[in-house]
């Protein structure tokens, strides 16, 4: 097999000698152009105190990470020993679950977080290796990972770390990647120690969240954190500031309390709420007033303490619905919290009987139910609820359901009658008009709808 060869004329070889010179030039070029620039940005900036950063330290030795993360003080003192030791990147890596669409599944995906000796040690409440970090240098306002060390001592409510990083001047405003301070991770009960610190050395009670614009009070109040709260009305908190969603910290404390195994801490945080001049008729998210929320979680001290403050009985939120008709979509809900007591109140301080629409929501809790149906002057057919009413809770309560549709589309008693007269005349006034009258107990009982348990 013969051997191919293609030799270049003359003119070729001198066309790529002058390509191969004119790139060698305007490397030259290049690289002359970058050495004026960097000349021209030390003389621009001479003069001035602009520190150049300094490059970045990780640290990625499982040894010195195990050391952080277990408090390990006299290993700490042998690896940071110099100063300036402590500043430091902490490199680790986490499973973090994300969907993965090439393979249809949730996977475990490594992801690499950055932080801080300072942060590890402060957010466990290492107090020694926390100060020892400080006096090696640690920065205590270096936002390492999105948060400053404050914000993780304070989140775990470690006391002592947190006073240790402001009295080494951690900036007590200091926001994190989500525009909080660190006065807004004062979140539990045991975090009101921090809370006064921070307050001491110049945290804003005040302050808003750079998003969602909730103040200090917002958060106490949604927690239920009655020591907090007060502390922050007693330093000037406004108790009608509003987040980015309209709602004041009365709205959310409303909001928050759906267990009833908490029913008394949100009950005395709302009292504080109003004795330092919340407002109850101010609407929040969706147009839900401090009574709705109260009412949707079937809190009823709470509610008669709202409308004994001038809570507006009927008032409709975004979707139209009043804060009887909340009550009566989640009847079901709260058995124990005897819902029909709930409903007998806010039809007694004047709030018009609700829509048969909605009574299939209530249909399967009898009380509830009939003590609404005594506020109407007639029955309409049974098609709208019966359906939702369970059988076995039908067979418990047959005679009060058979009741129910007997009366359905028939002249009600004239007795009945006459409540209705007497409650339609009194109006928002009727619970305390009518206990005025001085009836005997069981006519006023019967005025004020108390259940019997039969339609008549």
């Amino acid at each position: 097999m013969s051997r191919h060869t293609f030799p270049f004329t003359s003119g070729t070889l001198r066309a790529l000698q002058r390509e191969r010179e004119q790139l060698e030039n305007e490397d030259r070029m290049r690289a002359l152009s970058i050495e004026r620039l960097s000349r021209r940005a030390l003389t621009s900036t001479r003069g001035a105190f602009t520190p150049v950063p300094r490059r970045k330290r990780f640290c990625r030795d499982a040894a010195i990470h195990n050391a952080l993360f277990t408090g390990d003080m006299e290993r700490l003192k042998v690896i940071f020993k110099e100063d300036g030791s402590a500043e430091v990147l902490v490199e680790t890596v986490v499973e973090e679950l994300q969907w993965c669409p090439d393979m249809g599944l949730w996977s475990l995906i490594p992801k690499k977080c950055h932080t801080s000796p300072l942060r590890i040690t402060a957010g466990r409440g290492y107090s020694k290796c926390v100060r020892h970090l400080l006096s090696r240098g640690a920065d205590p306002n270096v936002s390492t990972g999105g948060k400053g060390p404050l914000h993780d001592s304070c989140e775990g409510h470690h006391a002592e770390c947190t006073h240790l990083l402001l009295s080494h001047g951690a900036e007590p405003n200091l926001l994190n990647e989500d525009g909080q301070a660190p006065l807004h991770l004062c979140t539990t009960s045991e975090s009101i120690e921090c809370a006064k610190l921070l307050l001491d050395y110049g945290a804003l009670v005040s302050l808003p969240c750079q998003y969602t614009r909730a103040t200090p009070l917002h958060v106490a109040s949604v927690q239920g954190l009655e020591e907090h709260v007060d502390l922050y009305l007693s330093l000037g908190a406004d108790p009608c500031a509003r987040n980015r969603e309209g709602e004041t910290p009365l709205n959310a404390a409303c909001s928050a309390c759906d267990n009833p195994q908490h029913f008394g801490r949100y009950y005395r945080v709302a009292d504080m709420l109003l004795r330092a001049g919340a407002k109850p008729n101010i609407p929040g998210n969706k147009g839900h007033t401090p009574l709705h929320n109260a009412s949707a979680n079937c809190h009823r001290r709470l509610v008669q303490m709202l409308l004994d403050h001038g809570a507006l009985v009927d008032v409709t939120n975004s979707a139209g619905y009043t804060p009887l008709d909340c009550v009566l979509q989640v009847s079901n809900d709260y058995p124990d919290c005897q819902p029909h007591l709930l409903v007998q109140i806010l039809l007694n301080y004047g709030s018009r009987p609700s829509n048969s629409k909605v009574w299939r929501f209530c249909a399967a809790s009898p009380k509830t139910f009939e003590t609404l149906l005594n506020a109407h002057d007639h029955i309409p057919p049974g098609d709208s609820w019966a359906e939702a009413v369970p059988p076995e809770v039908w067979k418990e309560h047959c005679q009060f359901y058979e009741s129910v549709l007997e009366a359905s589309n028939q002249p009600r008693l004239l007795q009945h009658l006459a409540r209705c007269a007497v409650r339609r005349h009194h109006g928002q006034l009727s619970q305390q008009a009518i206990s005025d009258l001085g009836f005997p107990p069981a006519l006023s009982a019967y005025l004020l709808l108390y259940p019997e348990g039969i339609i008549r």
